[in-house]
């Protein structure tokens, strides 16, 4: 009979409804400092005057390399089973997003 497994470090989470829901945003702003990194998540919108962050995540700059491997490993099994991402700059989309101009 196997020993069950000791999880001393098992992390909890809880996700409310409203965040199980996700945010969209097509656009990221970075910035950081010497002790953070900052990233803005942003949902631009054709047609609109203005746009609003959707979700700020602060890193320390440690945690922010973590996520930064995590992201390009994940990135990379992706890939593995859909075929390559094309860049934007490869696809030329502009900011209206093909669709009409609005007008007033």
């Amino acid at each position: 009979m196997a020993d069950p497994i000791d999880t001393p470090n098992q992390l909890n989470i809880e996700l409310s409804e409203d965040m199980a829901e996700g945010s969209y945003a097509n656009l990221a702003i970075i910035t950081h400092s010497h002790a953070e990194f900052v990233i803005d998540f942003v949902n631009v919108m054709p047609g609109t005057p203005k746009s609003k962050v959707k979700s700020r995540i602060i890193f320390t700059p440690q945690h922010a390399k973590r996520f930064m491997k995590a992201l390009i490993e994940n990135v990379q099994k992706y890939e593995s089973v859909n075929g390559n991402i094309k860049d934007l700059e490869e696809m030329q989309v502009p900011l209206n997003f093909g669709g009409p101009t609005a007008q007033a």
